[in-house]
């Protein structure tokens, strides 16, 4: 997807945020930003490619500093929160255990930023709040239908934190005796999941983990490994978490794929792009 205005704030706002996390030293802090600031006057044109940019950025970041995974510790303290929560997320889907509330609750996990939270906050309520609305747009019964008529599923997680929720999605497409592929980054890039967080919080109790060959921000077809590759073109029926993928995604051909997206709207560029507010939960498939 192109960048709009608004994301160049956002990528500031990002570099600032993973520069605190790799390094204590101003001066470096001072000099990585300069060359994030002649990095964009350069690459910030209409037409430019949001994914590769913030993924350029962030290697930027972890070059110039020589910390390969800024959030790292975030990662860790967001799954132990959503660990810590998933009891009561289960024992409220023992009072409404439909499909539709297994996917709001995997959309929740992508609302919340685990990784912002603390033991203290009140995760419980945010979850049953979020429960309590509907989704913007609710294609479940295409989706069920998905379930009922493949045979292999390839699933791609967004965040750490909110990998603990997919758990809970992953075990209901379990029921319909679908083949499950899971697929991770490869390397670190901001808190998204990679092969270690994965099998921390046990995802491979549902599929086959693989990943998908680069550390990129969000999906981008162009950095995929070969391998990936294979994997992706033989799957028809896909699970897109987060905005990151859905911006990746809808970029390439998917003409011949049945395709669901199951997100949290965080922004306003991703929101004019899909026709959707705000802050909407969306279970949809891809026309």
């Amino acid at each position: 997807m192109d960048i709009s205005y608004e994301c160049g704030p956002c990528f500031l706002r990002q570099a600032r945020e993973a520069l605190d996390l790799s390094t204590d030293d101003e001066n470096l802090k001072m000099e990585v930003m300069g060359e994030i600031f002649k990095f964009l006057s350069v690459t910030f044109r209409e037409g430019t490619n949001s994914n590769s940019t913030g993924s350029s950025m962030h290697n930027i970041i972890k070059q110039k500093t020589g910390c390969m995974d800024p959030y790292y510790k975030e990662k860790v303290e967001g799954n132990e929160i959503a660990i810590k929560y998933l009891p009561e997320v289960k024992k409220i889907l023992t009072e409404d255990d439909s499909l539709e509330n297994y996917v709001k609750i995997a959309i929740i996990g992508n609302i919340l930023d685990f990784g912002a939270f603390t033991l203290d906050d009140d995760i419980e309520s945010v979850i049953k709040n979020s429960l309590k609305k509907d989704l913007a747009v609710k294609d479940i019964e295409e989706f069920e239908n998905s379930l009922k008529t493949h045979d292999k599923v390839l699933y791609l997680v967004d965040n750490t934190g909110e990998i603990v929720f997919d758990k809970l999605l992953l075990s209901k497409i379990k029921e319909y005796d679908l083949n499950i592929t899971i697929a991770v980054k490869s390397e670190p890039i901001l808190n998204d999941a990679t092969m270690v967080e994965a099998l921390e919080v046990g995802l491979d109790e549902f599929g086959e983990l693989v990943d998908i060959g680069a550390g990129t921000v969000g999906y981008v077809d162009s950095e995929i490994s070969d391998e990936f590759r294979q994997i992706f073109d033989s799957h028809e029926f896909i699970i897109s978490k987060g905005m990151g993928n859905y911006e990746g995604l809808t970029e390439i051909d998917l003409s011949d794929k049945d395709i669901y997206f199951l997100l949290c709207v965080k922004c306003n560029t991703i929101a004019r792009h899909i026709g959707a507010n705000l802050h909407d939960m969306l279970l949809f498939k891809k026309q």
